[in-house]
């Protein structure tokens, strides 16, 4: 299958009938814009937006990792009682889990972002079918559609994982 590529105007581009939004294309959105399913499925304009909400949401993981590094950084580290001591670990290993899970989440976000790039954002890694908006305005790093996903949980369920 031949693959063809066209770099359109505003810099971004269209491969095989998708398109794929470069970091270095900007598409200013109108104030209050929301996906619609009236346009075109993971045009340019739903690109942004999706990458404007993973942004924001990196950001804020960032931001809140931080915190949470200065607040482990800043405690008093002689505590008094052992009662203290235990309830002071405990805080600091929820945080700790808390920062791990960040971690994570901010993985799985440069992993969507990547995706907007490459054109393949919004499009299900197993069956190639469209996510859905409301999937995606939901979770926008999702990377199966709801039927692919519910598969995979049945298939989790039956080997117990």
């Amino acid at each position: 299958m031949n693959s063809t590529a066209t770099t359109l105007d505003n810099g971004v581009t269209r491969e095989d009938g998708r398109y794929a939004l470069p970091t270095t294309v900007n598409i200013d959105l109108p104030k209050g814009y929301r996906p619609s399913n009236d346009e075109e499925y993971m045009n340019p304009r739903h690109l942004a937006y999706f990458r404007n909400k993973l942004r924001e949401w990196r950001d804020q993981l960032v931001e809140e990792s931080r915190q949470t590094m200065e607040n482990l950084r800043d405690e008093v580290r002689d505590v008094g009682d052992e009662a203290e001591r235990a309830t002071r670990e405990t805080e600091n290993s929820l945080e700790l889990r808390t920062r791990d899970r960040y971690r994570k989440l901010i993985s799985k976000i440069d992993k969507a972002l990547r995706r907007i790039e490459e054109g393949r954002y919004g499009f299900c890694e197993e069956t190639d079918e469209e996510i859905g908006l409301e999937r995606l305005d939901a979770r926008p790093i999702a990377t199966l559609s709801l039927d692919a996903q519910e598969r995979r949980e049945h298939l989790q369920k039956q080997m117990g994982d």
